[in-house]
């Protein structure tokens, strides 16, 4: 009998039928697979095979001998950004503006959020997450030349202000009006679009939780500190650490339509910087490549050290 289930195993091994299984298991459920195959395909194709092109950061590159002709140079590059103060200047700009964003454009769409819940008027409440939701299909091209109409010299709001007797205000081209410029645009643009996530979080909710509030005789105050954000704060918590993942990174399409010659001062951040050195000036790709490099490293490490803080003070964090 013994021999006979060790000739089984050999014709039969686990490897085998475990291959087997899958293969029918993909043959009953192709069209699932299909699916998810095109986003594998996408992601191998313009996610995971530019990776390569990282080999520059450590190349002084040369266009006639390419990316995998040209030589070695080590840590060159990095240790050249380094010797560029605007460099610094501009990772410093990036990290000030990105923290305040998180201070004044991360909590709008949550605001909104719990306000729009609180509206009973089902269709004004439809009509109105349309309307906030609308700025976000807009391009940043678009809302800079909507700016451009509306605060110019001769534009909407200083021909008002000089109706009522004031003088002309140079709100494109003020070093101490941009960065406010840049919260207020994003926050029209993208708080209603951000606004759906936190909305879908309430609408989760178990409506058990309200009712039995209302026995004990809850007001709605109470609901909404006691019940709606302590049950929104998972994925407030998530959202905020992504946004802790992309402190490097402030918004390069933003800022470089709205920015110009009298701002650039303090327009500068960090991908305009790469923007700058690679394609204003001498070409160095292998220098805005170990930039580009080196703000991605800071950035995952910043998104790691959000969720690690995040489970240290007892909230659940974006990775198990």
């Amino acid at each position: 009998m013994s021999t006979v289930v060790k000739k089984q195993k050999a014709r039969n091994p686990l490897g085998e039928s475990w291959g087997r299984r899958t293969l029918n298991a993909m043959r009953a459920h192709w069209q699932i697979y299909i699916i998810i195959l095109l986003p594998i395909v996408w992601y191998a194709i313009f996610a995971y095979m530019p990776m390569a092109g990282l080999q520059l950061a450590f190349k002084k590159y040369m266009p006639r001998r390419g990316i995998w002709g040209s030589p070695w140079v080590s840590f060159k590059n990095f240790q050249n950004v380094f010797i560029d103060p605007a460099f610094l200047r501009s990772v410093w700009r990036t990290l000030s503006i990105n923290i305040l964003r998180l201070v004044f454009v991360f909590p709008f769409p949550i605001i909104l959020a719990l306000l729009l819940n609180e509206m009973r008027a089902k269709r004004y409440k439809s009509v109105l997450q349309t309307v906030m939701t609308f700025p976000n299909f807009l391009s940043w091209v678009i809302v800079s030349s909507i700016l451009t109409n509306v605060l110019s010299a001769d534009g909407l709001a200083n021909s008002f202000i000089r109706m009522l007797g004031g003088s002309t205000v140079d709100f494109l081209g003020s070093e101490k009006l941009f960065q406010p410029m840049l919260y207020i645009t994003d926050i029209w643009k993208s708080s209603g679009w951000s606004m759906i996530v936190y909305l879908a979080a309430i609408s989760g909710i178990d409506q058990d939780q309200y009712e039995a509030s209302e026995i004990d005789g809850a007001n709605h105050w109470q609901k909404l500190l006691h019940i709606t954000i302590p049950n929104l704060m998972p994925t407030i918590i998530v959202m905020f650490i992504l946004a802790t993942g992309n402190l490097m990174s402030a918004g390069f399409d933003q800022i470089f339509n709205l920015s110009n010659s009298a701002t650039k001062n303090v327009a500068e951040i960090l991908d305009m910087y790469i923007y700058r050195i690679t394609f204003q000036s001498a070409p160095d790709y292998g220098l805005s490549t170990a930039i580009s490099l080196m703000r991605s490293v800071v950035n995952m490490a910043l998104l790691l050290l959000a969720d690690r803080g995040s489970k240290l003070m007892g909230g659940n964090g974006l990775f198990a």
